[in-house]
């Protein structure tokens, strides 16, 4: 997969959790006008910023950061069903795989 930036990635986790920049705004209490500077790359994200966008989009801040080390450790074999693409069923595996690391980082144990 090739590098993406924090705004790419906070693009797919608007796009994932079906939000608008507006909503987030909204939601996080950062302005529009910051959120879309800062998703074009024109402006650093601040990492009080990154956490209420992590929060409010359902995503891991590992994720967020790209500082997560879930993708490199991913290998991926499936066949996609009913319309789903390839790229969407990945970042849903994703994310899912995410949320399992962050919980074993955080020693919370799965409950069946």
């Amino acid at each position: 997969m090739p590098a993406t930036s924090i705004g790419q990635r906070i693009e797919r986790a608007l796009a994932a959790a079906k939000l608008s920049q507006r909503e987030l705004a909204a939601e996080t209490g950062i302005s529009q006008s910051t959120l879309s500077r800062t998703i074009s790359g024109e402006r650093v994200a601040k990492m009080n910023e990154l956490v209420a966008i992590a929060h409010a989009t359902g995503v891991t801040l590992a994720a967020l950061t790209g500082t997560s080390r879930v993708p490199g450790q991913v290998q991926c074999a499936a066949r996609s069903a009913n319309g789903a693409s390839m790229d969407s069923m990945y970042e849903q595996m994703l994310h899912f795989l995410e949320l399992d690391a962050y919980l074993d980082d955080q020693a919370i144990a799965a409950v069946v």
